[in-house]
């Protein structure tokens, strides 16, 4: 639930985010397609139970080809209205609940992946982390990071979430449009999308990206933007593929460390992509979508036979 400015600018963002669902679920070997929705609005001013009671039975209306979760501007809480209205509704309370902080383990195992492709350390001790929106995501992120010993560099809208990682982390804060220019190991996105862009990608400080927003490269292009500033992108739909692994896992009766062994797996996947990407001389994000596209491929060849 966002307040698009416009029904044009909603639908652009929502087939973004369908197909990177679609190439999550594939890279981390669920049995899912890919869908999301989007609901026009500030979710602090204009979500109201009735709603929610509307996109519950919209969701139903479909029959089960679409499932939905809670995302950016909903809660566990909402999902537990709209599972009065649909079955279709997941990670509400009385079941595998939020799904954020397996999300923010996976961007952990990911961004930790990434560090010793590019640096051969598998810790953070010393190294500076840029995180960029504390939400539910990022500040679970921030708590990961900090353990492992990373310095913290901060910004959100929210001043009361920047506070909190001030006094809980000992993070310097930075304004929001500040954030990408910090001089870092790594840059974690963990807001909104397309902050990696024509602007944005010349002036980054760090020689690492990998963090939970979706749909961060504007245009399929940035990612060889990247590459020839010799940035090493972690591919977003790759490392936040954890909140999508907790609710298959959890739903199906898996206990909270089966959840997190499970999203583990993120770090050897992105081993993977960075491994093959260096050895074909390719954009990451290019080939993960190939190493997606390849299970689909497998998929419809096995469909085919039987």
């Amino acid at each position: 639930m966002w307040p698009y400015p416009s029904d044009e600018d909603a639908i652009r963002d929502v087939l973004r985010l369908s197909r990177g669902m679609t190439y999550k679920a594939a890279l981390a070997r669920l049995p899912y397609g890919g869908g999301k929705s989007v609901i026009i609005g500030n979710p602090h001013k204009d979500k109201t139970e009735a709603l929610l009671h509307a996109m519950g039975r919209f969701v139903h209306s479909l029959g089960g080809r679409y499932h939905t979760a809670e995302d950016v501007g909903t809660t566990v809480e909402d999902m537990d209205v709209l599972r009065t209205e649909t079955s279709y509704a997941h990670g509400f309370s009385s079941a595998s609940g939020d799904p954020s902080p397996a999300t923010a383990y996976g961007v952990y195992m990911g961004l930790r992946a990434a560090v010793y492709f590019a640096h051969g350390r598998d810790d953070l001790r010393g190294l500076t982390v840029a995180v960029q929106g504390l939400g539910h995501v990022g500040n679970r992120l921030c708590r990961y990071l900090a353990d492992d010993g990373a310095r913290l560099v901060v910004t959100d809208i929210d001043q009361d979430a920047v506070g909190r990682a001030i006094r809980t982390y000992g993070a310097t804060p930075v304004s929001p449009d500040a954030i990408h220019r910090v001089t870092a190991d790594v840059f974690s996105p963990c807001a909104l999308g397309a902050i990696l862009n024509d602007r944005t990608i010349p002036e980054l400080g760090a020689g690492i990206v990998a963090g939970a927003a979706n749909n961060q490269l504007a245009e399929e292009r940035h990612g060889a933007m990247l590459k020839a500033r010799g940035v090493l992108y972690a591919p977003d739909y790759l490392v936040n593929a954890g909140g999508l692994i907790d609710i298959h896992v959890g739903e199906s009766g898996g206990s909270e460390q089966a959840v997190l062994d499970r999203t583990a797996h993120i770090y050897d996947t992105a081993l993977k992509v960075f491994a093959r990407a260096a050895d074909e001389n390719a954009p990451t994000n290019a080939v993960a979508d190939r190493m997606a596209e390849e299970r689909f491929g497998a998929k419809e060849k096995r469909r085919a036979a039987a």
